[in-house]
């Protein structure tokens, strides 16, 4: 099969989308797909010299783009022609409401592919410029609007996403849901971890790993720790992930705080299962989310999950059973939380022990098979 994947982001861009698609391409490339990635040529930060390359059997085109209108929503028009070019039998858009997913629409109408959307859960309110808030009511109820009801296969990550989906033209008998998921690799214990010895951390390590972003409230995770740290120094709080316009903010909020550590970002697999392993809580404390990959990573690694029951997070956890769920903004709440699964590791061995068998669910080589299946009933006009 001929896939084509179109994506907000790509590696060596480091974010949830890019992560997702390259999981699949990869898998779907050793399967023995040809497989390309189109994706606008930046980082989050610059343009990426290097547009065209074949990275573990997947062609990756970065397509010039000439606005940045948000966070990682680009306008790059060369695609549409590029995939019309392609004569693909698949083509698969990631994330709804952005211009390179109606060209995508577009680009199967007249090539003749079928057109696969991941919606990646982007409903939820989230602090937007005006012109922002403009572009989502035009993109939203139009543009978008006809390119979700042409297409043949729709994914949600979630089930909290269904009615969204349906509300904006998505036809209840194209919708399946299929989450993110996680690499086996996360399974394995890393023998000899040095991560607490080499980063001088406490006995205990609470973890916050994500996006700086307002949507993720890395702010909130230190005033968090901050409260946790009045009363106990047993515990270090570890920060790590992209900046988002966040850094700056956060390490300011952190001051003179020596157990608070704001590290750089990973791109290092290892050594992100490293510091997975090394911790005893993570905490993910959004406002906004639709299904984090470190969700699965942490269950994967065995840990107690604290959380904002957000979109998909409260279909994934459940509390008191594989870990707890606090509304966004209750400091006390989290801090309460940590406290007690800091004091019970009998609590925490429990815990561990569901969540590793949950995690096992999600593992990105069943997530990958149930996708590339959803190609060919596409393909084969199933409707379910």
């Amino acid at each position: 099969m001929k896939i084509a994947h179109v994506s907000p982001e790509y590696f060596p861009t480091i974010g949830g989308v890019g992560q997702v698609v390259r999981e699949l391409a990869e898998r779907q490339a050793k399967a023995g797909n040809e497989v390309h990635v189109f994706t606008p040529d930046w980082d989050k930060k610059s343009r990426i010299k290097k547009r065209e390359e074949t990275l573990e059997k997947v062609h990756i085109h970065r397509c010039f783009h000439i606005a940045k209108m948000a966070n990682f929503n680009t306008l790059w028009p060369s695609v549409l022609f590029r995939l019309i070019k392609g004569k693909f039998d698949t083509i698969h858009s990631h994330n709804f409401g952005h211009p390179h997913f109606v060209l995508s629409a577009v680009a199967a109408k007249i090539s003749g592919a079928k057109h696969i959307h991941t919606t990646h859960c982007p409903w939820s309110d989230a602090k937007r410029s005006l012109i922002g808030r403009l572009g989502i009511i035009i993109s939203y109820n139009i543009f978008s609007r006809w390119a979700l009801k042409t297409t043949d296969k729709i994914i949600a990550i979630t089930p909290w996403e269904v009615d969204f989906i349906k509300k904006y033209g998505g036809e209840k008998d194209k919708i399946i849901v299929i989450p993110n998921g996680m690499s086996s690799e996360f399974f394995a214990r890393i023998k000899n971890n040095n991560f607490k010895k080499t980063n001088n951390l406490k006995k205990h390590v609470v973890l916050f790993f994500g996006r700086l972003n307002k949507t993720k409230s890395p702010d909130d995770f230190v005033r968090i720790a901050k409260q946790v740290l009045e009363t106990r120094k047993d515990v270090s709080f570890v920060i790590r992930g992209p900046d988002e316009g966040m850094r700056a903010e956060v390490k300011k909020l952190i001051g003179a705080e020596k157990n608070i550590h704001l590290f750089s970002e990973a791109k290092d697999r290892k050594d992100i299962i490293k510091m997975y392993q090394s911790a005893d809580v993570y905490v993910l404390p959004s406002y906004r989310e639709g299904l984090p990959l470190t969700l699965f990573e942490a269950m994967a690694c065995g840990l107690p999950i604290i959380a904002t029951p957000v979109n998909g997070v409260p279909f994934e956890i459940e509390n008191g059973k594989n870990g707890y769920l606090i509304m966004h903004g209750n400091i006390q709440g989290f801090t309460d939380k940590i406290n007690y699964l800091l004091d019970n590791p009998k609590i925490r061995k429990k815990i561990a022990t569901t969540n590793i068998q949950k995690a096992k669910a999600y593992n990105w080589d069943i997530i990958t098979k149930r996708t590339t299946e959803l190609y060919l009933k596409a393909i084969l006009k199933i409707s379910r």
